[in-house]
């Protein structure tokens, strides 16, 4: 899912060529991708873009007469920009957005179907698809720290809950966390001051880090690669691979669709968090340090 490093660079990207523009048509070729009646579609058709902005983890496309287009990509939704005449990629395809200078596709690989375009008129209609989550770029420490507080949850459940903290999804809090040498299951109410610092900076420059390597890498052009796994990652997407900061092996925890994967030498003293799937299975098997589960794999010693 494209968080907020991925989203900032769309919408600068987007700020660069629609700005300004008329929307002269808009085509939504995805059934279930349009969650909204009124105002219908066709009455966004002929307004300039008057701004763009993140809403979460929502790009909005704000036009004349207080008339917003608000996109979730959700997991599998990506943008393309085409310059025009351009050719629609019809098997991923759920709507085109077209300008004078281009057309704006929003494709979503894969069978199942989540992205959403709401259309809505007014200040107040945006704010209730607001989950509430603040900024975390913009929170001083004690700022963040309260919203950290507020409810009990562990610290990856935390970063990631939009009604917390804005933007923030599966790939950046297992970087962010990674950083703060936490363990993702700490729990937000038992951290000590010193770790709350030392979240509160590796969150900053975790996003800044990774928002300014990946408008590097754009070079300009409309993002094309966006992804939430990426070579230069520490842990995200890296399981059995050799943390870059102490070698070891990188573990993983799956739950549902949704996965953490940490440094258990980094974060959690060289304990390794049980898989509820595995765990259960396993039982008294479960191996509780990298040294149990090395002993389990032959051939492959851990890395010192």
């Amino acid at each position: 899912m494209p968080e907020l490093p991925d989203l900032t660079v769309y919408l600068e990207a987007l700020e660069a060529r629609i700005l300004g523009q008329r929307l002269e048509r808009a085509r939504v070729l995805g059934p279930s991708l349009l969650r909204s009646v009124e105002p219908p579609l066709s009455a966004a058709e002929g307004r300039r873009v008057r701004g763009l902005r993140r809403l979460g983890k929502r790009l909005v496309i704000g036009l004349e007469e207080e008339l917003f287009l608000v996109i979730h990509l959700m997991v599998a939704g990506r943008l393309r920009w085409r310059a025009r005449p351009a050719s629609t990629p019809r098997r991923v395809a759920l709507a085109v957005f077209d300008f004078e200078p281009g057309s704006l596709t929003l494709t979503e690989a894969g069978s199942r179907r989540r992205a959403s375009l709401h259309v809505v008129r007014g200040e107040t209609a945006l704010g209730a698809l607001d989950p509430g989550g603040l900024e975390p770029l913009t929170l001083e420490r004690e700022a963040f720290a309260a919203q950290l507080r507020r409810e009990r949850h562990t610290l990856k459940r935390a970063l990631t809950d939009p009604r917390l903290f804005a933007g923030i999804g599966n790939a950046y809090s297992d970087e962010i966390l990674h950083r703060a040498r936490l363990s993702p299951l700490a729990l937000t109410q038992r951290l000590d001051e010193a770790e709350v610092a030392r979240l509160h900076t590796a969150l900053r420059e975790t996003l800044i880090e990774w928002t300014e390597r990946l408008r590097r890498e754009a070079k300009g052009r409309f993002p094309e690669k966006v992804t939430a796994f990426r070579p230069g990652m520490a842990v995200h997407g890296r399981h059995h691979e050799p943390c870059p900061d102490c070698g070891a092996p990188v573990q993983r925890i799956v739950f549902a669709e949704n996965e953490t994967n940490y440094c258990a030498r980094c974060q959690t003293g060289g304990r390794v968090l049980a898989d509820r799937a595995l765990s259960r299975l396993l039982r008294e098997d479960w191996p509780r340090t990298l040294e149990e589960l090395e002993e389990r794999r032959p051939g492959r010693p851990l890395t010192p």
